[in-house]
């Protein structure tokens, strides 16, 4: 199996993404990372992170939130108002997708990336394949930027995806009065 062969293992199940520590692992060191790049097999979106070239963009839009959580790095996971908005729940803002980190980040962001710092960190919940801030705390959390009657709406819309247990839907609503 080539080195390439084994990148496109790992990250084609991952939005066609794969960092240098997930290459790493699966026996490819950093400098092939590197050759590929500059070969034009892969693509760098961010420090130490890269994307195939031949990787069809997936049809349901999620891309850009797992590239985002991708460039922050190992431990990022989506928060707030993006994960309302990668399962659908209610509007946002569009371009900015919020990313949260339980340690510092000294990397500069790309445009429309929002780090924002969160300790301790928690154990994230998956949607789409994109590590999340459980949708129950990415409501909450979203309390200061999204308007109250949006948020009680995006709390019903959950319960009614499975996103969140009846109780919680009731206890965000309590809530939000």
């Amino acid at each position: 199996m080539t080195n390439y062969e084994r990148i496109f293992e790992e990250a084609i199940g991952n939005y066609g993404l794969i960092s240098s520590a997930q290459a790493v692992r699966a026996g490819v060191p950093n400098k092939e990372l590197v050759k590929l790049a500059h070969r034009g097999r892969l693509r760098r979106i961010g420090q130490g992170t890269y994307k195939l070239v031949q990787y069809a963009p997936a049809p349901n839009g999620m891309d850009a939130y797992a590239d985002s959580v991708a460039i922050v790095g190992e431990g990022a996971y989506l928060y707030g108002e993006s994960v309302l908005a990668l399962c659908g729940l209610c509007p946002t803002d569009p371009s900015r997708i919020f990313v949260a980190m339980p340690r510092r980040v000294r990397k500069n962001p790309v445009a429309g990336l929002v780090i924002v710092d969160r300790s301790p960190k928690i154990e994230p919940a998956w949607y789409e394949g994109v590590p999340c801030q459980p949708v129950a705390d990415a409501i909450r959390a979203c309390r200061q930027s999204v308007m109250p009657d949006r948020l009680a709406a995006a709390a019903v819309e959950a319960e009614r995806k499975g996103l969140i247990r009846p109780e919680e839907r009731e206890e965000i609503l309590k809530e939000l009065k």
